[in-house]
This record gives structure tokens, C-alpha cells and sequence, in this order.
């Protein structure tokens, strides 16, 4: 009885062990996308539906335009990097950021809090990567106008 027992405790554990060292496929990366991204790059555009007339704060941080002229550094070994605002009509911004890309094609970015390390910054956002070449990217952002999604498309250009 006693070998028995220690047998299905056993098999019991080594069935958690395995289970536990199984890969979450939606956290998986897409790490050859985020070579692509490694560098120094320039938002030369942002555009959406209705932007001439419709404003959008990207980010919790600024109106969407403020963003033209951001130079954005993007770590790929570490996923790491930082971002600035410098648009001469808006409020200087600066922050470091922590950023992946998963097997969707999205990057998941977050802002970081001076004095606060990454595992405890609770949001972030969720953008589609396209069009990824040596020079130039797009982030995409679904955001909702009047009930209908519209995405803000982010150009990056590499500086």
C-alpha cells in the first residue's frame, strides 16, 4: 500500500513538473521581429480616419500628433528601451519602456515609471506591427470613434 501510494505521489509530481515547464503559447516571442526593430527610430507619421478634425491622445500621454518627430530606442536582447517626445508644439516627454512582440504580430509595450521597475507597472498597450523592412516599421493602434474601431497607424523611419 505504501509503495503504492508513493508511486501515484510521484507520478502526481512529475505530472505537475512537466505541465508547469510547458510553454504558454500566447507568451511566446517573435524574436525575429524584434531584430527587425533593434535600433534608433523617428515617428515620421501619424495618421487615422478624421485626423484633421478628430484629436486622439496616444498613450495616456499626448495628442496623437505630438508623437511626429518621436525618437523611440528599441533594445532587442533585453527589450528594453526608451522613447521622447520633442514636437517643438507639444510638452517634452520622456520614458524608458519595456517592450516584447508576440507570435500574433503585436507588441506589447509599456511605459515605465521613473523609480518603478517594469514587473510592477500593471498597463500597457497592445499594437499590431506591419510592414517591417530594414528602414521603416508601422505600429498600429485599434482604438474605438464613436462606437466604430479606427486604427492610428504610427510610421517609424530608422534614424
Amino acid at each position: 500500500m505504501y509503495f503504492k501510494m508513493r508511486k501515484i505521489i510521484l507520478l502526481f509530481v512529475f505530472s505537475v513538473f512537466l505541465l508547469g515547464c510547458k510553454s504558454n503559447p500566447a507568451t511566446k516571442l517573435d524574436m525575429k521581429s524584434e531584430v527587425a526593430l533593434k535600433g534608433n527610430w523617428l515617428i515620421t507619421n501619424v495618421s487615422y480616419p478624421g485626423s484633421d478634425y478628430i484629436k486622439v491622445t496616444s498613450f495616456n500621454i499626448a495628442e496623437a500628433q505630438c508623437f511626429i518627430g518621436s525618437q523611440w530606442k528599441f533594445v532587442s536582447n533585453n527589450n528594453t528601451g526608451e522613447m521622447a517626445l520633442n514636437n517643438s508644439k507639444c510638452t517634452v516627454y520622456g520614458s524608458h519602456i519595456t517592450w516584447f512582440i508576440n507570435k500574433e504580430g503585436n507588441v506589447v509595450l509599456k511605459f515605465l515609471t521613473e523609480g518603478v521597475k517594469a514587473k510592477h507597472t500593471t498597463s500597457g498597450y497592445v499594437l499590431k506591427v506591419a510592414n517591417i523592412s530594414e528602414n521603416s516599421f508601422q505600429l498600429i493602434d485599434t482604438i474605438n470613434v464613436g462606437n466604430k474601431p479606427t486604427e492610428v497607424v504610427y510610421q517609424f523611419s530608422r534614424i
